[in-house]
């Protein structure tokens, strides 16, 4: 587990307390031809700074804690002015103990991105009010990022990220955008309430016995390690009996399907029978991986 306490001798030596996000920015402007280049060179700079620069939590990270994470922008329309349409793709990784691994947390392509930004305009954000959509956006996957890792070392220990995160989604629906509303399916209205409704908690639970019961003791005993992952594939078959196909399933898998064929198809064996069959029924559309899972 993390150790968040700030040691004086740490400082000192030069270990100094760092934000939490190690993140990088992209755009893919492709599909909108021959625009000013300029200002998404200059957006991705800001971003990136803003990222990694904001301290995003209370409690503090090392620097060799940071959070992996990367934000691509497919940018499908821009009126060489300053609005923007198109999607992000959001990925983070966390390490894996013992190993030169990391493992995916998040894996998630919001396809509803909107917003307006001026050539080096500022970009400084303020939980408690709405400013543009834009930071709102960035802010609220930070916050998800951070909750979701947090919640791989601690059970529920990302709590005060998806508050925040859900504050960055009732602010926003000023702009009665469906992506922030519960008039959208599957978006970020959907994704943060999901994530701290108690009927979820199994899933956070799932969360937790995946990544530190299982994958961090995979590399002294990975016989066991398969064993906790079916586990905390039945923790999330708790989920689906209350709620079938729920929207945090999908983003479980797929952040998680590729991890899961290979550990089960690799290393010691272990009774796959419950597996396969809880697989099958959680994530259906991954059924020929599954498939590729030898009993």
């Amino acid at each position: 587990m993390r150790k968040y306490i700030v040691v004086l001798f740490v400082l000192i030596s030069g270990g100094i307390a760092s934000q939490e996000l190690n993140a990088t920015v992209e755009f893919n402007t492709s599909q909108v031809g021959a625009t000013n280049q300029q200002v998404f060179k200059t957006l991705k700079k800001s971003l990136t700074e803003f990222l990694n620069n904001t301290k995003w939590a209370e409690k503090t990270f090392k620097k060799n804690e940071k959070i992996n994470c990367s934000f691509f922008f497919n940018i499908t329309s821009y009126d060489n002015v300053n609005k923007f349409e198109g999607s992000l793709q959001v990925q983070a990784s966390r390490p894996v103990f013992n190993s030169t691994y990391s493992t995916s947390i998040l894996n998630i392509n919001d396809k509803e991105v909107k917003f307006e930004y001026t050539e080096f305009q500022n970009l400084n954000f303020n939980i408690n009010s709405y400013d543009s959509n834009l930071l709102s956006v960035i802010a609220f996957y930070a916050n998800m990022i951070i909750g979701i890792d947090a919640d791989s070392f601690q059970i529920e220990g990302g709590n005060k990220a998806f508050e925040n995160a859900s504050t960055i989604v009732a602010l926003a629906q000023i702009t009665q955008e469906k992506a922030w509303t519960s008039n959208g399916t599957q978006n970020r209205y959907y994704l943060v309430n999901d994530m701290i409704a108690p009927t979820y908690l199994p899933f956070r639970r799932a969360i937790y016995e995946y990544h530190l019961g299982a994958l961090d003791i995979m590399a002294n005993n990975p016989k066991e390690g398969k064993e906790n992952i079916k586990r905390a594939l039945k923790s999330l078959t708790e989920v689906a009996a209350v709620r079938p196909n729920a929207y945090l399933t999908r983003v479980f898998f797929d952040a998680k399907s590729d991890e899961i064929l290979n550990i089960f198809t690799d290393g010691p064996k272990v009774d796959v029978t419950q597996v396969i069959e809880s697989l099958n029924r959680l994530s259906p559309t991954n059924s020929s991986k599954w498939g590729q899972i030898s009993y």
